[in-house]
């Protein structure tokens, strides 16, 4: 599936969402056209914006296997079961 005009957007692996001074969180975004990087941006979200995002992601995610370290895992998916089949701990 081809994207509008080539654009392209995707996370930035090696950057954490960062909580803004305003107290909003930013998730630090690569603007990419035509196959070539153009800008990095970021996808603010207000703590309510956030928070029914991990929602949605938490459900969406249900049933996937977990491939988080248990220390680093959401409530939400410690229920679910790693990718080797067994109940992440």
């Amino acid at each position: 599936m081809s994207t509008p005009h080539g654009l392209r957007i995707s996370r930035v692996p090696s950057k954490p969402v960062r909580r803004e001074p305003d107290g909003s969180l930013a998730i630090p975004l690569w603007l990419q056209r035509e196959g070539r990087f153009d800008a990095d941006i970021a996808l603010r979200l207000s703590p309510a914006e956030a928070e029914l995002l991990h929602a949605q992601l938490c459900r969406a995610l249900d049933g996937v296997p977990v491939m988080t370290p248990a220390d680093r895992t959401p409530e939400c998916r410690k229920a679910v079961h790693d990718s080797k089949g067994r109940p992440h701990p």
